[in-house]
């Protein structure tokens, strides 16, 4: 699958690592529904870092259609909810 983060680029994703970013996820709307600024900046980092760390970064000049969008480092609360599905950010 392929995910961009706002602002950064495009990575592909193995669906065999979604288990952990669904937790994360999960977490994040946790955090988002109880209004914890904390939490949810330091899960928001977490499952970015997650991203980067698990995918593979693709060239710039790649022009594959993103499945995923994930915000930013700096998405505040608001912008995050504003993205959310029924599922969270992640689907599944």
């Amino acid at each position: 699958m392929i995910v961009r983060i706002m602002g950064e680029g495009q990575v592909r994703l193995a669906d065999s690592h979604f288990a952990e970013l669904n937790e994360l996820d999960d977490e994040l709307l946790r955090e988002m529904e109880s209004g914890d600024q904390a939490g949810f900046r330091r899960t928001l980092t977490a499952l970015l870092e997650a991203v980067r760390r698990l995918g593979e970064p693709l060239p710039d000049s790649a022009l594959e259609p993103s499945e995923l969008i994930l915000p930013g480092p700096d998405a505040t609360l608001d912008e995050v909810r504003s993205m959310l599905s029924d599922d969270g950010l992640i689907p599944g």
